[in-house]
């Protein structure tokens, strides 16, 4: 079963998808009701979710039930791409670098297949090296396919 965070974000991204100018308001109170659920709940996925490095921005308003405005950002694909070699860093664990795969082929810069291929090289199997450099490795993996993504 898919955890209540899940079901806000997938419909939040349908919303998304049916609006034709990337952008749609919300009201955290309404959202809430329809799950269920407090409005920090809805708090937390809109920062967890749909931060900026994740290609999204959230305007907010408080009162008046909390309206809230997600947007799209319209980001070129290679300085995206820039912009995620410089997050990875030195080191990724497993979560966060299959979370950046999924982004890319969410964002259509990559397609299915690819994706899988990148997951397949970082996860841990693939990666059978002492556990204090496989993040490093796994970040060196990374951000080289990500780098043959701009050629």
């Amino acid at each position: 079963m898919a955890r209540l965070s899940d079901l806000i974000e997938e419909f939040l991204k349908e919303l998304l998808k049916k609006s034709e100018g990337q952008t749609i308001e919300i009201k955290r109170n309404e959202l809430a009701s329809i799950f269920n659920c407090a409005p920090s709940q809805i708090n937390y996925v809109l920062t967890t979710r749909f931060s900026v490095e994740k290609g999204y921005a959230i305007e907010s308003r408080r009162g008046g039930g909390g309206h809230i405005r997600i947007i799209r950002l319209k980001i070129n694909d290679a300085d995206l791409i820039y912009n995620i070699v410089g997050e990875i860093g030195e080191s990724i664990n497993m979560t966060k670098a299959v979370s950046l795969v999924n982004f890319l082929l969410e964002r259509g810069i990559i397609k299915e297949r690819e994706a899988k291929i990148m997951v397949a090289a970082i996860n841990n199997r693939a990666l059978n090296i002492d556990s204090e450099i496989k993040n490093t490795v796994r970040a060196d993996v990374l951000k080289s396919m990500l780098a043959s993504l701009l050629r």
